[in-house]
């Protein structure tokens, strides 16, 4: 079989890469010290930076070989496909190039595992580590750790890259054992708890000490694939909530099952993906994060699955109709950001504007709020915005969302006859 090129090895290995949907590059403060690059404004994938940038990135794998054969993966060990694997140093030359032409701002770097764990995270970090100290990339870096790896080789990937992360991808024990027989639990949460355990550590020795060297400062994330095994959305989301309070985890991504292997032990699946489902799961996450919201609100074993002609948000309205209409002059901000229609910074702005004099319901629209929701479970000044309050089945009918979801952005293919950019000229310097 003839050699492969360069640009023939980023084909492939870029397109083993497009199932993985952990990637954001917020929260990372890495500034240019001399080289090349920031991480503090640069992106992964698509992503969208506080002023509303698009920003891109570099996805790729380091090898798609793997001693591993999950069921629901595109590169298990078992099916025929064309097998190859960058060195540390074609990593960093492939991001370097297309970073000097403006294509990317950083680099998402995951992999197949290549003998060992502990083999393909000293690829990792040596391709890390030739970015960082030999071409002085200063550029968001965001890296896979290999579930099973040594601790003391995790350690050594967080002080160069801007985020790790460590796929956990299936909800449970059990359709972990069914699906990906070849890992573990233990062996996938071990290097979450050490990596949580750093960023705490590592923040309280910068208040100290700004010399001491950051670690994965934009945060770890993970992966959970959603439709390839029978939880519940009630178990999704408890996991969810636990990975944020024990484990530092910056971000949780859910990711809707998408059959690529013909295999008895995986559901089957007719049209498209569950991408609703895939929605509605990143709405209850938002509601936890930023809303005060807990699990046990949004779901019970009674409810174990969310609504998907309704958003999380609307439906614990209609569920606790008893606490509404509020007076927003007077309700506590915790309860203004549970009002189907009101935001984070339209509440926000709702508790600064009231200090100055009692708000009217003319007042909420210019301070953001969607009143064509809100309406229904606010007054101001005492006057309330609908005709009439409807019961909750006339509630629900108003406020209830088509079921299509928008198309998905897809990823651009850096290989796309209409690209912009010339991919061999990139790859050689050439112009």
């Amino acid at each position: 079989m003839p050699k492969l090129t360069l640009a023939e090895k980023l084909e492939i290995l870029a397109d083993g890469a497009k199932y993985d949907v952990s990637c954001a590059s917020s929260g990372s403060s890495r500034r240019n010290k001399g080289g090349i690059g920031n991480g503090a404004q640069c992106g992964i994938c698509h992503s969208w930076t506080a002023d509303g940038r698009c920003v891109s990135l570099l996805k790729i794998l380091l090898t798609n070989a793997c001693i591993y054969d999950c069921a629901y993966c595109v590169n298990r060990r078992s099916n025929d496909t064309r097998r190859v694997i960058l060195t540390p140093a074609e990593v960093a030359e492939l991001t370097i190039g297309f970073y000097r032409r403006n294509a990317i701002e950083g680099l998402f770097l995951s992999t197949g595992v290549v003998k060992d764990p502990d083999h393909t995270m000293e690829l990792l970090i040596e391709a890390t580590r030739i970015l960082r100290e030999e071409h002085r990339f200063n550029g968001y870096i965001h890296v896979k750790v290999v579930p099973g790896a040594d601790l003391l080789l995790v350690e050594r990937l967080g002080r160069l890259a801007d985020r790790v992360s460590v796929n956990m991808e299936l909800p449970s024990r059990e359709s972990l054992k069914l699906l990906a027989p070849d890992k573990s639990r233990e062996a996938i949460v071990a290097p979450m708890k050490r990596v949580g355990e750093l960023i705490v550590q590592t923040k309280e020795e910068r208040k100290v000490s700004r010399k001491i060297p950051p670690f994965a400062p934009a945060g770890q994330s993970t992966q959970l694939i959603i439709g390839a095994s029978g939880e519940s959305d009630l178990q999704i989301v408890s996991l969810a909530a636990g990975l944020y309070g024990r484990l530092a985890m910056k971000r949780v991504y859910y990711s809707a099952f998408i059959p690529v292997n013909i295999d008895s032990r995986l559901p089957s699946v007719i049209g498209t993906p569950p991408l609703v489902r895939e929605h509605r799961l990143y709405q209850a996450d938002w509601l936890m994060r930023y809303y005060g919201f807990a699990a046990g609100e949004l779901l019970d074993e009674e409810r174990p699955n969310l609504d998907l002609t309704l958003d999380p948000k609307a439906g614990w309205a209609l569920r606790n109709l008893h606490i509404f209409p509020l007076e927003v002059n007077r309700a506590p901000l915790e309860l203004l950001l549970r009002v189907p229609g009101i935001g984070v910074r339209s509440a926000q702005r709702i508790a600064g504007a009231r200090r100055g004099g009692h708000l009217s319901l003319d007042d909420l629209a210019r301070l953001g709020v969607v009143m064509k929701r809100a309406r229904y479970f606010v007054t101001a000044r005492g006057r309330f915005a609908a005709d009439l309050a409807p019961d909750a089945a006339g509630l629900r009918a108003r406020l209830t969302e088509r079921t299509t979801p928008r198309p998905r952005w897809n990823q651009p293919s850096l290989f796309d006859a209409a690209a912009a950019i010339d991919i061999q000229s990139t790859i050689t310097g050439e112009l």
